[in-house]
């Protein structure tokens, strides 16, 4: 397994934001994102499920109830505020820190993976996705809910400009080309929802 190199910087400023990360996002997690992630409830299939960057436990209460679960982070001040959600909702989630970009899973572990928001953050997307692939059995499933460069000419443009200021200020890319990326992966797209323009998108994939 490899390192990945450019992790420990992303994890440093996710590691300060742990304490304020909820509430910075409240306003939107009121106004549309708790309503995007709601449609995990039904599309997490399997006896055997991962949630990739699970960070302080927002799509625990999406968990379907009869799903075995592990989630990741990287961040391991983001895991402890997941750990609390996860004693209040009474969820059996088993959480682990750990990077995508080098999985200690085996091949083949798992029926369903996703992720809400994630990939906007790896430093090597790519690589994190084929990690992702790896431990995916065949026949299953990825799910990602992500936001991404818009296709338009003049506002992707902007957001290109744009992006260096929004990563040092929060870690997160807003001009990833993740639709791309997956399929660089080696990830066949089956479905893709656009839920915000063509910006926030719900993704789902087959090895």
């Amino acid at each position: 397994m490899r390192k990945a190199s450019g992790s420990n910087l992303t994890r440093r400023r996710y590691d300060r934001l742990a304490f304020l990360y909820d509430y910075i996002e409240k306003p939107m997690e009121r106004l549309r994102f708790a309503s995007w992630r709601a449609r995990l409830t039904h599309r997490i299939v399997g006896a055997q499920t991962l949630e990739v960057g699970v960070g302080t436990g927002k799509n625990l209460p999406y968990h379907p109830q009869d799903t075995k679960f592990i989630a990741i982070d990287f961040s391991f001040p983001m895991l402890k505020r997941a750990q609390k959600k996860t004693a209040l909702l009474n969820r059996e989630v088993y959480l682990v820190q750990m990077d995508v970009e080098d999985l200690g899973f085996p091949d083949n572990s798992f029926d369903s993976i996703f992720a809400s928001f994630v990939f906007c953050s790896v430093p090597d997307p790519v690589q994190g996705l084929r990690e992702l692939r790896r431990v995916c059995r065949s026949g299953g499933r990825l799910v990602l809910l992500e936001h991404m460069r818009p296709g338009n000419r003049f506002i992707g443009l902007l957001f290109d400009l744009l992006n260096p200021l929004v990563v040092r200020m929060i870690g997160a890319n807003i001009n990833r080309r993740t639709i791309e990326n997956i399929a660089r992966a080696g990830w066949r797209v089956k479905a893709e929802v656009h839920l915000s323009s063509d910006i926030v998108r719900w993704i789902e994939a087959e090895p």
